[in-house]
């Protein structure tokens, strides 16, 4: 098992930026794939981002592309989610997933198997 702790979120206004991070304890960090997910009022979770285990591979949701930079430091065991020209379509709580066996998650909610409590990212317009 990994804990995950998000943290960073916060108010912005659109078109500013946000820096997520994401701490791992528990087991060596290094040896999971990562990923971010989002959920906004009254929808369901939504894939944003996510990295394979070395960042040698990294996805995005097509909403983000150009906005959002997965990255991750495993001798910090920690994951962040550079966010800029944020969108009120953004705001959300977001949550980092870990996946124990695989080398890269992807985009499915069901390939993770440890997730952290959330971060709200509120945008006003």
């Amino acid at each position: 098992q990994v804990q995950l702790v998000e943290a960073g979120g916060g108010l912005v206004q659109a078109g500013g930026s946000l820096r997520l991070s994401c701490a791992a304890s528990g087991r060596t960090f290094s040896t999971y794939a990562m990923g971010w997910f989002r959920q906004a009022p009254g929808k369901e979770r939504e894939f944003v981002a996510a990295i394979s285990r070395s960042a040698d591979d990294t996805g995005y949701v097509d909403s983000v592309k150009g906005r959002f930079t997965i990255s991750r430091d495993n001798a910090k065991s920690t994951l962040y989610l550079q966010m800029n020209s944020l969108k009120s379509e953004d705001m959300a709580v977001y949550y980092c997933a870990a996946s124990v066996s695989r080398w890269y998650g992807g985009s499915s909610p069901l390939h993770y198997d440890n997730w952290g409590q959330g971060t709200q990212v509120t945008v006003s317009s």
